[in-house]
């Protein structure tokens, strides 16, 4: 693959390599670090991309890294600064909920509700079967659903006080 190729690829998908990271790792400069890794190995010239599959593998390929970095020893043993959030409260809200999710969870939510992938396709980007992701959304969906309407609740409480 010759480097405008590569430069293409880079233009067209890093912000999509970038908001995976982000939202398996909750971190922003660890997002950054996994979006170079991904880019790095696509130009080390070792993957063998498919004509319109660019995409897939290079959020497979993120997904993997971003795991890799979840089992890391430094990833366990180093905590993390607090990021910035959205300043509208609803936003805000949703944020915090879907960031508490744990990480496998916030990948399939990202993946279907930002990246527009059907479940399918999920379950090959994060090399998991189809069902697996059904039980990763549902469950998701729960916990943020649980999570909204406790907020909720406790809003209302404050108000009404």
């Amino acid at each position: 693959m010759d480097r405008e190729e590569q430069r293409r690829l880079f233009e067209a998908y890093c912000d999509d390599v970038f908001r995976l990271a982000y939202s398996y790792l909750g971190s922003r400069p660890d997002a950054e670090d996994v979006c170079q890794t991904v880019f790095l190995r696509l130009a080390e010239g070792r993957a063998q991309l498919l004509p319109g599959k660019e995409k897939k593998w290079l959020l497979t390929c993120t997904a993997n890294a971003c795991r890799d970095l979840l089992r890391s020893f430094w990833r366990r043993n180093v905590g993390t600064l607090e990021e910035s959030t959205p300043a509208a409260e609803a936003d805000r809200a949703l944020y915090h909920a879907v960031m508490a999710l744990p990480p496998k969870y916030r990948a399939v939510i990202h993946l279907y509700y930002y990246e527009g992938f059907d479940q399918g396709e999920i379950a090959e980007i994060l090399r998991i079967s189809r069902t697996a992701v059904q039980t990763r959304m549902s469950r998701a969906r729960a916990m943020l659903k649980k999570e909204l309407s406790d907020d909720a609740r406790e809003i209302s409480e404050h108000d009404g006080a």
